[in-house]
Protein backbone atom coordinates (compact mmCIF):
# COMPACT_ATOMS: atom_id res chain seq x y z
CA UNK A 1 0.00 0.00 0.00
CA UNK A 2 1.30 3.35 -1.02
CA UNK A 3 1.95 6.22 1.58
CA UNK A 4 -0.68 8.02 -0.66
CA UNK A 5 -3.54 5.57 0.27
CA UNK A 6 -3.19 6.28 3.95
CA UNK A 7 -5.99 7.70 5.60
CA UNK A 8 -5.49 11.61 6.83
CA UNK A 9 -7.58 11.85 10.17
CA UNK A 10 -7.40 15.48 10.17
CA UNK A 11 -9.29 15.45 6.65
CA UNK A 12 -11.65 13.12 7.63
CA UNK A 13 -12.50 14.59 10.70
CA UNK A 14 -13.36 17.56 9.03
CA UNK A 15 -15.94 15.69 6.76
CA UNK A 16 -17.91 14.66 9.18
CA UNK A 17 -20.32 16.25 11.53
CA UNK A 18 -19.30 17.67 15.10
CA UNK A 19 -21.10 17.06 18.34
CA UNK A 20 -23.22 14.09 18.11
CA UNK A 21 -25.58 13.52 20.82
CA UNK A 22 -25.13 9.89 22.01
CA UNK A 23 -28.50 9.49 23.13
CA UNK A 24 -30.21 10.76 19.70
CA UNK A 25 -29.27 7.71 17.62
CA UNK A 26 -28.45 4.94 19.51
CA UNK A 27 -29.44 1.61 19.37
CA UNK A 28 -31.18 -0.72 22.10
CA UNK A 29 -32.44 -4.26 21.77
CA UNK A 30 -34.45 -6.03 24.31
CA UNK A 31 -34.75 -10.06 24.88
CA UNK A 32 -33.15 -10.52 21.54
CA UNK A 33 -34.06 -14.26 20.83
CA UNK A 34 -33.42 -16.30 17.20
CA UNK A 35 -34.15 -19.63 17.02
CA UNK A 36 -33.40 -22.27 14.04
CA UNK A 37 -35.10 -25.51 14.12
CA UNK A 38 -35.84 -25.22 17.66
CA UNK A 39 -32.04 -24.41 18.16
CA UNK A 40 -31.75 -21.13 20.64
CA UNK A 41 -28.50 -19.45 18.93
CA UNK A 42 -29.34 -16.19 20.74
CA UNK A 43 -31.09 -16.12 23.95
CA UNK A 44 -33.06 -13.14 25.49
CA UNK A 45 -30.04 -10.78 24.47
CA UNK A 46 -29.73 -7.02 25.98
CA UNK A 47 -27.77 -4.32 24.62
CA UNK A 48 -27.50 -0.68 24.13
CA UNK A 49 -24.79 1.01 22.22
CA UNK A 50 -24.59 4.83 22.41
CA UNK A 51 -23.99 6.99 19.41
CA UNK A 52 -19.75 7.37 19.58
CA UNK A 53 -19.56 4.43 21.67
CA UNK A 54 -17.31 2.08 19.93
CA UNK A 55 -18.54 -1.25 21.35
CA UNK A 56 -16.52 -4.86 20.19
CA UNK A 57 -18.67 -7.90 20.53
CA UNK A 58 -16.56 -10.86 21.25
CA UNK A 59 -16.90 -14.19 22.13
CA UNK A 60 -16.06 -18.06 21.11
CA UNK A 61 -17.63 -19.53 17.49
CA UNK A 62 -20.75 -19.89 17.81
CA UNK A 63 -21.40 -17.52 20.30
CA UNK A 64 -23.89 -15.86 18.56
CA UNK A 65 -22.41 -12.69 17.35
CA UNK A 66 -23.01 -12.63 13.85
CA UNK A 67 -26.42 -13.85 14.55
CA UNK A 68 -27.14 -10.52 16.39
CA UNK A 69 -26.17 -8.24 13.47
CA UNK A 70 -28.28 -10.76 11.15
CA UNK A 71 -30.86 -9.71 13.28
CA UNK A 72 -30.91 -6.58 13.49
CA UNK A 73 -30.35 -5.96 10.00
CA UNK A 74 -33.07 -8.34 8.79
CA UNK A 75 -31.29 -11.37 7.72
CA UNK A 76 -32.88 -13.80 10.20
CA UNK A 77 -36.11 -13.64 12.35
CA UNK A 78 -35.98 -12.75 15.75
CA UNK A 79 -38.11 -11.72 18.67
CA UNK A 80 -37.74 -9.56 21.04
CA UNK A 81 -36.95 -5.95 20.39
CA UNK A 82 -34.31 -4.14 18.15
CA UNK A 83 -34.95 -0.21 18.30
CA UNK A 84 -32.58 2.08 16.53
CA UNK A 85 -33.28 5.97 17.32
CA UNK A 86 -36.41 5.02 18.62
CA UNK A 87 -37.62 2.94 15.24
CA UNK A 88 -38.47 -0.85 15.73
CA UNK A 89 -36.23 -3.13 13.06
CA UNK A 90 -37.74 -6.91 13.86
CA UNK A 91 -39.93 -7.82 11.56
CA UNK A 92 -39.47 -5.08 8.88
CA UNK A 93 -37.02 -6.54 5.37
CA UNK A 94 -33.69 -5.74 4.55
CA UNK A 95 -34.18 -2.88 2.82
CA UNK A 96 -36.38 -1.27 5.05
CA UNK A 97 -33.89 -1.31 7.86
CA UNK A 98 -31.08 0.26 5.71
CA UNK A 99 -33.36 3.21 4.69
CA UNK A 100 -33.19 3.61 8.62
CA UNK A 101 -29.80 3.97 8.44
CA UNK A 102 -28.86 0.63 9.23
CA UNK A 103 -25.60 -0.51 7.46
CA UNK A 104 -23.34 -3.60 7.90
CA UNK A 105 -20.08 -4.86 6.20
CA UNK A 106 -19.22 -9.29 5.71
CA UNK A 107 -16.73 -10.66 6.49
CA UNK A 108 -15.89 -10.65 2.80
CA UNK A 109 -16.28 -7.48 1.08
CA UNK A 110 -18.97 -7.28 -1.47
CA UNK A 111 -17.87 -5.25 -3.59
CA UNK A 112 -18.03 -4.96 -7.55
CA UNK A 113 -14.84 -6.11 -8.73
CA UNK A 114 -14.93 -4.92 -12.35
CA UNK A 115 -16.47 -1.41 -11.81
CA UNK A 116 -13.84 1.46 -10.50
CA UNK A 117 -14.13 2.29 -6.74
CA UNK A 118 -15.95 5.46 -7.61
CA UNK A 119 -18.42 3.70 -9.21
CA UNK A 120 -19.02 1.28 -6.73
CA UNK A 121 -19.71 3.85 -4.01
CA UNK A 122 -21.76 6.00 -6.49
CA UNK A 123 -23.78 2.94 -7.07
CA UNK A 124 -24.36 2.51 -3.27
CA UNK A 125 -25.43 5.94 -3.19
CA UNK A 126 -27.92 5.80 -5.82
CA UNK A 127 -30.79 5.33 -3.90
CA UNK A 128 -30.33 8.14 -1.83
CA UNK A 129 -30.62 10.82 -5.01
CA UNK A 130 -33.36 11.06 -7.92
CA UNK A 131 -32.33 9.11 -10.60
CA UNK A 132 -31.51 12.55 -13.07
CA UNK A 133 -28.73 13.24 -10.76
CA UNK A 134 -27.10 9.92 -10.54
CA UNK A 135 -23.63 9.82 -11.75
CA UNK A 136 -22.73 7.91 -14.69
CA UNK A 137 -20.05 9.04 -17.69
CA UNK A 138 -16.38 9.25 -15.86
CA UNK A 139 -15.14 12.73 -15.99
CA UNK A 140 -18.52 14.55 -14.80
CA UNK A 141 -19.22 15.77 -11.39
CA UNK A 142 -18.63 13.58 -8.60
CA UNK A 143 -22.21 13.85 -5.64
CA UNK A 144 -20.77 15.33 -2.74
CA UNK A 145 -21.55 12.19 -0.56
CA UNK A 146 -18.99 10.31 -2.96
CA UNK A 147 -16.13 12.63 -2.78
CA UNK A 148 -16.42 12.65 0.86
CA UNK A 149 -16.43 9.11 1.14
CA UNK A 150 -13.51 8.63 -0.78
CA UNK A 151 -11.38 11.23 1.47
CA UNK A 152 -12.70 9.45 4.83
CA UNK A 153 -11.55 6.21 3.34
CA UNK A 154 -8.77 7.43 2.06
CA UNK A 155 -9.16 5.96 -1.45
CA UNK A 156 -9.64 9.42 -3.31
CA UNK A 157 -6.00 8.72 -5.36
CA UNK A 158 -7.64 5.34 -6.27
CA UNK A 159 -11.30 6.55 -7.69
CA UNK A 160 -10.49 5.36 -10.84
CA UNK A 161 -9.30 2.36 -10.52
CA UNK A 162 -10.99 -1.31 -10.59
CA UNK A 163 -12.22 -2.51 -7.15
CA UNK A 164 -10.98 -5.72 -7.78
CA UNK A 165 -7.10 -4.22 -8.09
CA UNK A 166 -7.44 -3.07 -4.38
CA UNK A 167 -5.63 -4.45 -1.74
CA UNK A 168 -7.75 -6.68 0.45
CA UNK A 169 -8.27 -3.68 3.58
CA UNK A 170 -8.71 -1.49 0.71
CA UNK A 171 -11.80 -3.19 0.07
CA UNK A 172 -13.15 -3.27 3.46
CA UNK A 173 -12.32 0.60 3.34
CA UNK A 174 -14.31 0.99 0.45
CA UNK A 175 -17.67 -1.48 1.99
CA UNK A 176 -17.02 0.83 4.52
CA UNK A 177 -17.81 4.10 2.32
CA UNK A 178 -20.41 2.74 0.70
CA UNK A 179 -22.58 2.97 4.10
CA UNK A 180 -21.03 6.19 4.36
CA UNK A 181 -22.90 7.46 0.90
CA UNK A 182 -26.01 5.75 2.19
CA UNK A 183 -26.02 7.82 5.35
CA UNK A 184 -25.77 5.06 7.22
CA UNK A 185 -25.55 6.21 11.20
CA UNK A 186 -25.45 2.55 12.69
CA UNK A 187 -22.78 0.44 11.17
CA UNK A 188 -22.31 -2.92 12.04
CA UNK A 189 -18.94 -4.89 10.66
CA UNK A 190 -18.49 -8.22 10.84
CA UNK A 191 -14.81 -8.86 11.58
CA UNK A 192 -13.25 -5.74 9.76
CA UNK A 193 -9.59 -6.86 10.18
CA UNK A 194 -9.72 -10.24 9.37
CA UNK A 195 -6.82 -11.35 7.08
CA UNK A 196 -5.73 -8.07 6.76
CA UNK A 197 -1.80 -6.77 7.00
CA UNK A 198 -0.57 -5.22 9.70
CA UNK A 199 -0.11 -1.39 7.86
CA UNK A 200 -3.90 -2.11 6.75
CA UNK A 201 -4.78 -3.06 10.80
CA UNK A 202 -3.36 0.24 11.61
CA UNK A 203 -5.64 1.72 9.09
CA UNK A 204 -8.09 0.42 9.50
CA UNK A 205 -8.00 1.24 13.31
CA UNK A 206 -7.89 5.26 12.29
CA UNK A 207 -10.96 4.82 10.10
CA UNK A 208 -12.74 3.35 12.77
CA UNK A 209 -11.78 5.79 15.83
CA UNK A 210 -12.12 8.85 13.28
CA UNK A 211 -16.01 7.35 12.60
CA UNK A 212 -16.87 6.47 15.53
CA UNK A 213 -17.89 9.72 17.48
CA UNK A 214 -20.06 10.59 14.18
CA UNK A 215 -21.74 7.08 14.64
CA UNK A 216 -23.54 4.58 16.70
CA UNK A 217 -21.31 1.28 16.32
CA UNK A 218 -20.50 -2.34 16.89
CA UNK A 219 -17.84 -4.62 15.48
CA UNK A 220 -17.74 -8.25 16.10
CA UNK A 221 -13.83 -9.02 16.16
CA UNK A 222 -11.72 -12.09 17.34
CA UNK A 223 -8.57 -10.00 17.44
CA UNK A 224 -7.48 -9.09 20.98
CA UNK A 225 -4.77 -6.80 19.87
CA UNK A 226 -6.98 -5.01 17.66
CA UNK A 227 -9.71 -5.14 20.54
CA UNK A 228 -7.26 -3.63 23.35
CA UNK A 229 -5.80 -0.71 20.46
CA UNK A 230 -9.52 0.30 19.61
CA UNK A 231 -12.69 -0.52 21.52
CA UNK A 232 -14.23 1.49 23.49
CA UNK A 233 -16.82 -0.93 25.55
CA UNK A 234 -16.64 -4.70 24.71
CA UNK A 235 -19.79 -7.14 24.86
CA UNK A 236 -18.72 -10.70 25.64
CA UNK A 237 -21.25 -12.97 24.51
CA UNK A 238 -21.04 -17.02 25.38
CA UNK A 239 -23.45 -19.73 23.94
CA UNK A 240 -26.05 -17.10 22.54
CA UNK A 241 -26.29 -14.79 25.67
CA UNK A 242 -24.48 -11.88 27.77
CA UNK A 243 -21.79 -13.15 30.03
CA UNK A 244 -20.15 -9.41 30.14
CA UNK A 245 -20.10 -5.86 29.64
CA UNK A 246 -17.94 -3.53 30.13
CA UNK A 247 -15.05 -1.09 29.57
CA UNK A 248 -11.22 -3.44 27.85
CA UNK A 249 -9.80 -2.95 31.36
CA UNK A 250 -12.77 -4.62 33.11
CA UNK A 251 -13.20 -7.23 30.58
CA UNK A 252 -9.93 -8.45 30.55
CA UNK A 253 -10.23 -8.65 34.37
CA UNK A 254 -13.27 -10.62 34.53
CA UNK A 255 -12.11 -13.71 35.41
CA UNK A 256 -14.85 -15.76 33.72
CA UNK A 257 -14.40 -13.91 30.01
CA UNK A 258 -10.55 -15.62 31.06
CA UNK A 259 -11.69 -18.84 31.71
CA UNK A 260 -13.65 -19.20 28.39
CA UNK A 261 -12.50 -16.73 25.96
CA UNK A 262 -9.50 -13.71 26.66
CA UNK A 263 -7.02 -16.61 28.33
CA UNK A 264 -3.78 -14.42 29.43
CA UNK A 265 -4.46 -10.73 29.00
CA UNK A 266 -1.38 -10.89 26.26
CA UNK A 267 -3.39 -14.22 24.33
CA UNK A 268 -4.87 -13.67 21.00
CA UNK A 269 -7.90 -15.87 21.82
CA UNK A 270 -10.90 -16.89 20.70
CA UNK A 271 -10.22 -18.21 17.31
Amino acid sequence: MSEGNLIDVSAASALLEVGPDPWRDYLEVRGLRVEFDGFVAVRDVDLTVLNGDLRFLIGPNGAGKTTIIDAITGLVRASGSAKFGGEELLGRSVHSIARSGVGRTFQTASVIDELSVLANLDIAGGAKRPRRLLWRARGADVPEAVAEALEVIGLARLRDQPAGSLAHGQKQWLEIGMLLVQNAKLLLLDEPVAGMSQPEREQTAVLLRTLAPHHTMIVVEHDMEFLRAVADSVTVLSAGQVLAEGRVAEIQANQKVQEIYLGTPTSEGGR
